[in-house]
């Protein structure tokens, strides 16, 4: 198993039982524990675990756009509420926007009035959430579950197929070398076909995403119509990702 592979298991157990040990590890993963010592090392290098004795545990539980399996995330919820009511602008009656997974997206999704629209989503929540709003059509593209995600090629190919205008993307990390990041492989073909496929690309990410980055790039910045975020982003970041070309949208 190659080293980035090992990472995204790692992250994925981490996000299912909070710690782990090294012993753990190493007999799920079927390495050495000197391997798993060394990959948790270059994990806490980027910030998405901190060490503990014997182990590990998620530097921030919420910061991957995979939700726990039971009630969502609260946290950041007002900057998240900013966020939203922000992208609502973008959202006309008759558009077919798509809806990544994630605990910003779904709060989007709350905020939806129940009018003409149609939305794609692979976020089980998000579903949930638009279900009893008839006049809102639905579009699962299917896959096998991740959590609150639907991911696979079948997934992936459905929606290279549509005619998205608008779609909304998380990301784990937003930074002005290294893009749109997640810490997990199994989501990247369907969010890179929602980066290709759509009309206009609108990255939804509170502040305290900018400048960091996980395991794998999904997006560049150039490739986003603009990045939508909370009054919170200080006005220098601001500054150097208008000054790179990104358009920067927040509450004023």
């Amino acid at each position: 198993m190659n080293p980035i592979r090992r990472y995204e298991n790692i992250m994925e157990l981490l996000l299912t039982h909070k710690e782990v040990t090294v012993a753990e590890l190493s007999e799920k993963l079927q390495v050495t524990g000197k391997t798993i010592r060394e990959d948790l090392t270059k994990l806490e290098e980027q910030g998405l675990i901190v060490r503990i004795h014997g182990g590990a545990m998620l530097a921030q539980k919420d910061q991957f756009g995979i939700l726990p399996s039971k009630e969502p995330l609260t946290k950041h919820a007002d900057e998240k509420s900013e966020i939203a009511e922000l992208a609502l602008l973008h959202i006309q009656p008759d558009d077919i926007i798509a809806l990544d997974g994630g605990s910003t997206t779904l709060e989007i999704a709350r905020r939806l009035a129940n009018e003409p629209l149609t939305v794609i989503t692979n976020d089980v929540y998000i579903i949930s959430e638009l279900a009893p709003k008839n006049n809102i059509r639905l579009v699962v593209p299917g896959g096998y579950r991740v959590r609150n995600m639907l991911a696979g090629p079948e997934s992936v190919d459905y929606v290279k197929q549509l005619n998205i205008q608008k779609a909304f993307v998380s990301a784990t990390g937003v930074h002005l070398e290294h893009g749109l990041s997640i810490y997990t492989g199994d989501l990247i073909d369907f969010k890179k076909a929602l980066v290709s496929t759509s009309r206009e690309v609108f990255a939804v990410a509170h502040h305290q995403k900018f400048g960091q980055t996980a395991l794998r790039t999904f997006a560049a910045l150039d490739e986003l119509t603009s990045i939508i975020t909370d009054q919170g982003l200080p006005a220098e970041t601001a500054r150097l990702f208008r000054n790179a070309g990104i358009s920067i949208e927040m509450p004023n």
